[in-house]
């Protein structure tokens, strides 16, 4: 019998809850990894460099996770439910043009092009943990902007109590979304107060590269002290609310993914605990911080709520 030594095992050898509860699609998720290596290869080469600063207030010093399991180890249904299906079916998407409609509460609705979005901004890299419902987590160099910075640009009026985000649904390349797994197209929402603040970020690349399709191209919401769940992937529309809007995990499975979703060891999953994660990389699972270890951070937000209450 051969035993690997931690240092030795990949992050798709990690057998996820969520794996264990789909076993029959874990047999079919098998065979493509034969395939997986070649794909990330062909998307590490069509990846485009980008320039940006990088923002140390922002950003933790703990190792990275590498760019292969960035990239070839995702949660991104729309292409299928498999941690490895979005490496190999993303590359589908076309990402170009791409336009964000702004709309709801705001004094500048319209459609905007993906172009008119960035040109004002200065990109900067910020290393974020990332933290998965599913008990593992990743530490991750993003490039983008704060989200605040967009927010301002659109004066949202002073009705706008929620952003509500919106991802593309185009099911002849997203083929996920020809499943019912969830309710398409895939919406999330954050509080303004949430959306507003310095960590939330618009990101558009990771590792000094333009976003691979497989992780949200060409857009998406970084919200590091929240499941990764909450950080939408692909946006095309972003709608500010006087109410909390619907949000696609809470509307499928309400008793288990709450509108706030903070991560949090002391609320557990109806079906397995919180308390401990599995960095990927990792063979040894660690202790989950509060709010994913930005507590000093975001603490203030929820300052006097009951967060099992508000989950």
């Amino acid at each position: 019998m051969l035993i690997k030594k931690p240092a030795d095992i990949k992050p798709s050898e990690i057998t996820d809850e969520a794996v264990y509860l789909r076993r029959r699609e874990f047999m079919q998720t098998t065979a493509g990894l034969a395939l997986l290596p070649f794909v990330k290869a062909a998307a590490a080469k069509t990846a485009a460099t980008i320039q940006h600063v990088k923002n140390p207030k922002l950003s933790t010093k703990e190792k990275l996770t590498d760019y292969d399991s960035i990239t070839g180890y995702n949660n991104f249904y729309e292409f299928g439910t498999d941690k490895t299906s979005p490496a190999k079916y993303a590359h589908r998407l076309t990402t170009s043009p791409w336009s964000i409609v702004i709309d709801g509460e705001v004094n500048k609705p319209g459609r905007y092009q993906l172009e008119d979005i960035l040109k004002p901004h200065t990109l900067e890299e910020r290393i974020y943990r990332l933290r998965c419902v599913e008990r593992w987590s990743m530490v991750v160099p993003w490039i983008g902007f704060s989200l605040a910075d967009l927010i301002k640009r659109f004066e949202p009026t002073s009705k706008a109590k929620y952003v509500q985000f919106t991802t593309l649904y185009r099911p002849t390349e997203m083929i996920g979304q020809q499943r019912g797994v969830l309710g398409w197209p895939y919406v999330e929402g954050l509080r303004m107060d949430e959306a507003m603040n310095p960590l939330t970020m618009l990101a558009t690349g990771l590792y000094g590269k333009d976003m691979p399709k497989q992780n949200g191209a060409p857009i998406r919401l970084v919200v590091p002290w929240k499941y990764g769940y909450k950080s939408i992937k692909s946006i095309v529309r972003i709608s500010f609310t006087e109410k909390e809007p619907p949000t696609s995990w809470n509307l499928s499975a309400p008793s288990e993914y709450g509108f706030y979703s903070n991560v949090n060891p002391d609320v557990d999953h109806p079906r397995w605990s919180q308390r401990k994660e599995r960095r990927i990389g990792e063979f040894l699972r660690r202790e989950t911080l509060r709010f994913n270890g930005y507590e000093e951070q975001v603490a203030h937000l929820y300052k006097g709520m009951d967060l099992r209450k508000y989950f």
